[in-house]
């Protein structure tokens, strides 16, 4: 490993040496430096294009080129001539001035290259050529060599540390609401320019008015050879591992004309490529926003699906996937947009893991504990969206959107703990959700613009949950409680059965949400400077919960047991109705660089929640303000400052009486009494681009005290647990610090970046005041080569710290991660790439583990635009078995040992359309 990036770092040193550099100045016919000027160079030999750049708000330029060579330099500007001379390098660094003149006549010069990058207002458009090197496969491989594009380890777009929230294909929504769908799917082939679009607005009418600074979209403009014709590619594979046989088969066809476009993806295979995960799932917004987002309103409907293990890495012990998804849209005309999308997602997954568990506060006598688990994991997820867009004049749109969601999972767990001993696991559910959204826009004329928008929600949900536990029944009533089962003491206490030989305990819930999300917007523009906004908007929610607890006896009879826990309450029957009625305004102006907008809104708000034949209501008023700076530094320079104030609403499971298991050694009932929290929250982020030198700065620091946060009362019996919420007096805080340096050196990109988060709250263990901190950094550094006609190598560097302070325990896990990555382009038919991680794991008392993962593919294809591609592919190489990390909870941290998939190799055939 020394030696290879030894080698790599000679060859990168060798490279920059034999190089000079072209600096200067552009400006116009008076002296006046031209900010933006496109300055490239072209090799008279090759006729490829070298080097380029873009000048800065002086005028200044640089370019790196190689000595001795013979170039064609090319210098534009809007409205002026373009300038062309003909340079020969020598040895050493040339300045050189350019001087451009007014374009009054017809006669042009042709430019050989277009520009790699180039700004037009708040758009950055980069040419996909420009960055290409021959080994890239898809759309992802091509935007991770874009300065100032990121792609993160989850495959979304980020763009100055902001996550794209939309991507578009030739002006056409693909998959509304997914930027990972674009980023692993669209073929490199097809892409010829990507625009990035800042301060986006879906609504044009709502574009000067509205603070879109954090909306981010990207356009992806096809070359002119994909148009009006199918392409994509589709990808057959074969393996074998462990005498188990492997396959894989990912078509993957696109279609684009000005009236309609269609997308197809399809994903089969058994060796862990997971295509669309469940965290995919449950985040895919489908590009819905909700009309009270901004309002200062939270409230929570819960998240009651299955406590599911989830994949690290995407890597699991064994993973067998399908996966298919379709994108459509229509134009019948130019008032009128029909589009809509389907996604399926398979998977059988098996997981292994084993954990030690450490438990807050060793003063409160918690045993530690040691669990083993083996987790098979069946999931089947659906969604479908229908959308339609109207819009017959500049003065008029109408937009619909209906989303429907629906799935069916569950998961058998085989666990051990050194505490409980064996348990045997069960849970299922069949949610589904259906979200409508109607939107009206109408300019009345040029100072009055309204805006309606309403949101509707339908959700049922109900999970199935079964826990086997074994139980000696002759030992129940042993003086000595050391001499009872585990178990035992918490199954009296729910009223079980004890003359059983397993403790079969099950319980089904049921959670019904119907949820209106509805405002009414005004803007006034008062000058070219300044507009005032009145907002008025209600929220009404409606949730009902039933649950029930009860017991299979070995017979095969159900029990129902009245606990003596919680005087009596085994069951629920909630009804929990929310309303919430406000008014917004907010007055947004300019003065110099500098954009305020400060408001407040005034909120009725209403609750109610009746269980047991009690009711409880709450109706009180509430004023929250909010406020949002923007400093305009230069055109790519820019600081933001906001404010929120936010009340916090808490769901009908929280509120129910009733006892209910959300887990074997985890029992809950909730709080009838529960009232909102009140959270402040103020962030102050920093953004720079600058194309003279393609440094890309990003800088974040984020706030948030809250006060009546709900929080658990948490008893222990052993490693078994009752809680029940309340509204703590003590403040939560949370503070988070991030940056990210980039820069590029000639053919070099070097980039840092860093994450701080620091969180401190309160709640009561065993009627003792537990107060937790958790501090966890990380750290990475990247150094990659860019060369279009030589390799490319990528050094990087991750070190992350989790520090977790909870009561008297503290624990801190390290984990150090070098990494190198490696691709080449040879003879033009060949494709090598590679990539290289150690991982290291420890705590403070010395090394834990540490494992490696290798991966490697070979591609052969005749030359770029042939039909045909094979390619070698393996995963794994080192064979390794388990990889390990560290996760805190409120009451406990762990280290996780996790077994992964073995060593895959696949031979696949690719065939481009």
């Amino acid at each position: 490993m020394k030696k290879l990036i030894g080698i790599m770092l000679l060859l990168v040193a060798g490279q920059s040496y034999a190089q000079i550099k072209v600096e200067g100045v552009v400006k116009d016919s008076i002296g006046t430096p031209l900010e933006l000027a496109n300055v490239i160079a072209i090799n008279q030999e090759t006729k490829a294009l070298e080097s380029f750049g873009v000048t800065n708000d002086k005028g200044k330029y640089k370019l790196s080129l190689a000595k001795n060579t013979t170039y064609k330099l090319q210098v534009s500007y809007i409205g002026m001539k373009t300038f062309e001379e003909i340079l020969t390098t020598k040895e050493v660094d040339i300045p050189k001035t350019f001087i451009l003149k007014m374009d009054n006549t017809l006669d042009t010069v042709e430019l050989t290259y277009e520009m790699p990058v180039s700004i037009k207002g708040d758009t950055l458009v980069y040419n996909a050529d420009s960055f290409k090197d021959g080994t890239e496969r898809k759309l992802e491989d091509i935007l991770k060599k874009l300065p100032g594009v990121e792609v993160n380890d989850d495959g979304e777009i980020e763009v100055e540390g902001k996550a794209v929230s939309k991507v578009m294909v030739d002006g056409k929504d693909f998959f509304d609401g997914d930027s990972k769908l674009a980023t692993k799917n669209i073929p490199a082939n097809a892409v010829d320019k990507v625009q990035v679009l800042k301060n986006y607005s879906e609504v044009s009418q709502l574009s000067g008015v509205t603070n879109n600074q954090d909306n981010i979209a990207i356009n992806i403009k096809l070359k002119e050879g994909k148009k009006n014709f199918w392409f994509g590619n589709v990808t057959a594979g074969a393996g074998v591992a462990d005498e188990d046989g492997l396959y894989l088969v990912q078509p993957k066809l696109f279609y684009y004309s000005p009236k309609y476009s269609v997308n197809i993806i399809g994903d089969l295979n058994n060796i862990g490529e997971v295509a669309f995960t469940r965290y995919d799932y449950f985040k895919f917004s489908g590009g819905f926003n909700m009309p009270s987002r901004q309002s200062g309103t939270n409230i929570n409907l819960g998240n009651n699906n299955l406590g599911f293990l989830t994949l690290q890495n995407n890597k699991a012990k064994d993973i067998n996937t399908k996966f298919g998804a379709a994108n459509f849209s229509y134009s019948p005309n130019k008032a009128l947009d029909i589009s809509g999308f389907g996604i399926f997602s398979s998977s059988r997954i098996e997981l292994q893991q084993n954990s030690s568990v450490q438990y807050t506060d060793t003063n409160l006598n918690i045993p530690d504990e040691d669990t083993q688990s083996n987790t098979s994991q069946r999931s089947d997820l659906g969604m479908l969206k229908l959308s339609a867009k109207y819009k017959p004049n500049f003065n008029n749109q109408v937009d619909y959107d209906v989303l429907g969601r629906f799935s069916k999972e569950s998961q058998d767990q085989r666990f051990f703990s050194s505490v409980i001993g064996n348990t045997d696991q069960f849970e299922e559910t069949k949610p589904f959700s259906i979200k409508q959204n109607f939107n009206y826009y109408y300019t009345l004329d040029e100072n009055n613009i309204f805006a309606l928008e309403a949101q509707h929600l339908l959700q049922d949900e109900d999970p199935f949950y079964n826990a086997v536990l074994e139980n000696d029944p002759t030992n129940n009533d042993a003086a000595n409680p050391d001499d009872r089962d585990p178990y035992d003491t918490t199954a009296s206490g729910l009223g079980l059965d004890g003359a059983q030989f397993n403790y079969d305990i099950a319980q089904e819930k049921r959670v019904k949400s119907n949820q209106v999300d509805a405002k009414l917007d005004y803007w006034n523009i008062l000058n070219l400077k300044s507009n005032i906004n009145f907002t008025l908007g209600t929220i009404l929610s409606h949730q009902t919960f039933d649950s029930e607890i009860f017991q299979f006896l070995d017979d095969g009879s159900q029990f129902q047991p009245t606990p003596t826990l919680n005087n009596g309450l085994d069951t629920n029957n909630t009804d929990y109705n929310f309303s919430d009625l406000y008014l917004g305004v907010h007055y947004r102006f300019k003065t110099g660089i500098f954009t305020f907008t400060p408001g407040f809104s005034t909120h009725a708000y209403s609750t109610k929640n009746t269980q047991f034949g009690e009711t409880y209501k709450d109706n009180f008023f509430k004023l929250l303000p909010d406020f949002n700076m923007r400093m305009q530094l230069k055109k790519s320079e820019q600081i933001i400052l906001n404010y929120n104030m936010q009340t916090q609403f808490t769901d009908v499971t929280n509120l129910a009486k009733g006892l209910v298991m959300n887990n074997y050694n985890s029992l809950y009932y909730g709080n009838e009494t529960l009232d909102n929290a009140i959270s402040h929250n103020v962030n102050l982020s920093y953004f720079s681009f600058n194309m003279f030198n393609y440094t890309n700065v990003f800088a974040n620091i984020n706030y948030n005290k809250s006060i009546d946060q709900i929080r658990n009362l948490t008893n222990f019996e052993s490693v078994i647990r009752t809680n029940s919420p309340f509204n703590s007096s003590f403040a939560d805080e949370s503070l988070s610090v991030g940056g990210r340096f980039q820069r590029r050196f000639g053919k070099l990109r070097a980039s840092i970046n860093g994450n701080f988060n620091y969180s401190k709250f309160n709640q009561f263990i065993q009627d003792q005041q537990s107060v937790n901190e958790n501090y966890s950094q990380t750290y990475r550094a990247e150094l990659r080569t860019n060369f279009r006609h030589a390799p490319n190598v990528e050094l990087g560097y991750r070190y992350t710290i989790a520090d977790n302070d909870q009561g008297s325990s503290r624990s801190k896990f390290y984990t150090n991660a070098p990494s190198i990555e490696f691709d080449a382009y040879i003879w033009k038919q060949l494709t090598l790439r590679t990539d290289y991680t150690y991982n290291s794991f420890s705590d403070e008392a010395g090394k834990i583990n540490d494992y490696e993962f290798w991966n490697a593919s070979l591609s052969y294809r005749k030359n770029k635009d042939a039909k045909l591609e094979y390619e070698l592919k393996a995963t794994n190489l080192l064979n390794t078995k388990s990889q390990n990390q560290s996760s805190s909870s409120n009451i406990s941290v762990s280290a996780t040992e996790y077994f992964i998939q073995p060593r895959f190799v696949t031979f696949r055939l690719i065939y481009d359309l």
